[in-house]
């Protein structure tokens, strides 16, 4: 992918890569696995004197994308002639969605939804970050308008910020946080521009090594690092578009801070070091795995995290970032923010949750109220979300959004409503006269005790004492309006 998107971006030299494959491979295939090793081999080496000049005419890439020997499977003529087709394709406006869609379309459903892989769209992502951080230094751009020293000022903030996603996937919050810094920056320099002419010439002081991730799955680890990368050139020729000049691209620096791990046992702060002097916000998209659908390995990371929480076992898999975020930011001025599912904000899990945040000294100060999932990928999580912000307890503002629409409130408490922090802590009886109610409607028998009408009629009539054990089922917010038993 790398290649693709250099021999159409001026890293490599137009087509380099395609047509080297065309000339020096055969048709069938059966030597591209070996050609495709050298190359890679050659890309990380400096001094490449014993490889052919074909491939010496290729650029030194360096960065760690091609410094270990990864083994590259077998070709066909079919897959060959598809290498080939790809680099037809015009690779130079990629959109980093289109990794984390290639992250669901080839992961098989079953292990998404054991690894909690929900790729989130741009439009989400903005629900995340403007409120996070966006907004506030768009404001202050604003108002350093005509004033150098604040712009100044200004620019160094963004160089010691950190951004941090400890669920990173394919990278969507790091990529899209890095572009978003990037056009800042650019309207700084070019608002400096027109105060000082020693600003005439602009480069890009914002460095991936500022950008913080952990995620569990490799491959998609891997392609986190290299979203980065073709990030970093993207906004390297909106600089050159802007200014006519822009830092050079290769050799690759460093690509990100991403560690492939278990973020749910490993110390954050050894992936992301606690230093005053830098801006650290944690944002993400973790994995949400509800109490009665999660496996062993999930049940231990729980325990693990909330070795000294009491009550925690209904907890959603998600509450495991959430407090380890709250503990990370502990006696510093951070912040974080998770798109979420929104049962960790209804019922049981409420009481069990919340009070611990408010032991930390946490509050929300900004939420998105429950929303629908989507995004361009193949196969929609089938899950209905929230977005909260969280910080240390402070006197200023608080927004929360409905269906869009921000208002600003005093406090929003753990139901995200506007109000004061009330719990409602399960009961063990029924404080009216109805009968105890064991276990609520909860869909988690995988859709075998729910019949249509006509499998409901014809199981009644080959066995009528059935009839006595079905109950009406309504499907509240289905788009007709049905039900079924």
């Amino acid at each position: 992918m790398f290649c693709f998107f250099a021999e159409d971006t001026g890293i490599f030299g137009d087509n380099q890569f395609t047509n080297a494959v065309g000339s020096h491979t055969a048709e069938d295939g059966s030597d591209l696995s070996n050609y495709l090793q050298k190359l890679f081999r050659v890309l990380a080496l400096r001094e490449r004197g014993e490889f052919p000049a074909f491939l010496q005419a290729f650029p030194y890439v360096n960065g760690g994308l091609f410094e270990k020997d990864y083994p590259v499977p077998q070709f066909s003529a079919k897959s060959r002639k598809l290498i080939l087709e790809c680099g037809a394709l015009n690779w130079k406006a990629i959109n980093p969605d289109i990794f984390g869609s290639m992250i669901q379309a080839v992961v098989h459903d079953e292990q998404r939804s054991h690894m909690g892989m929900h790729y989130t769209s741009v439009v989400n992502i903005m629900k995340v970050m403007e409120p996070l951080f966006l907004n506030e230094l768009q404001e202050e751009l604003e108002k350093a308008a005509g004033n150098e020293g604040k712009l100044v000022k200004l620019l160094d903030r963004l160089y010691h910020l950190r951004i941090f996603d400890p669920a990173c996937g394919s990278g969507n919050f790091l990529i899209i946080a890095y572009k978003e810094l990037c056009r800042l920056e650019i309207a700084i320099f070019r608002e400096l521009q027109t105060l000082n002419a020693k600003w005439k010439t602009a480069q890009s002081g914002i460095r991936l090594t500022q950008f913080y991730g952990i995620e569990l799955d490799d491959f998609a680890h891997e392609t986190a690092k290299l979203s980065l990368w073709l990030a970093e050139h993207q906004m390297n020729m909106a600089f050159r578009e802007v200014f006519g000049d822009a830092k050079p691209t290769l050799p690759l620096q460093s690509g990100g801070n991403i560690v492939c791990g278990n973020a749910t046992r490993l110390d954050w702060a050894t992936v992301c070091p606690k230093d005053p002097a830098h801006e650290t916000y944690i944002l993400g998209n973790p994995p949400y795995l509800g109490s009665k659908v999660q496996e062993k390995s999930h049940k231990e990371d729980m325990a693990n995290v909330f070795n000294q929480v009491k009550n925690y076992k209904d907890l959603d898999y998600i509450a495991c970032w959430f407090y380890k975020s709250a503990k990370y930011i502990e006696k510093n001025q951070s912040k974080f923010a998770f798109v979420t599912t929104n049962s960790i904000c209804q019922g049981n899990q409420v009481a069990m949750l919340w009070p611990e945040m408010d032991s930390l000294k946490k509050e929300i100060y900004f939420a998105h109220s429950s929303f629908k999932w989507t995004n361009n990928a193949k196969g929609n999580a089938g899950v209905t979300c929230a977005i909260i912000g969280m910080r240390s307890l402070s006197n200023e503002p608080k927004l929360l959004f409905t269906s869009g629409i921000a208002k600003v409130v005093k406090n929003i408490n753990p139901y995200l409503a506007s109000g004061n922090n009330i719990i409602i802590s399960r009961r063990t009886t029924p404080i009216s006269i109805f009968p105890k109610m064991d276990l609520g409607n909860m869909p988690i028998d995988n859709g075998n005790l729910i019949f249509s009408s006509e499998e409901k009629n014809s199981l009644e009539s080959k066995y009528p004492i059935l009839s006595g054990f079905f109950k009406k089922l309504w499907l509240f917010g289905n788009s007709r309006g049905s039900h079924q038993m």
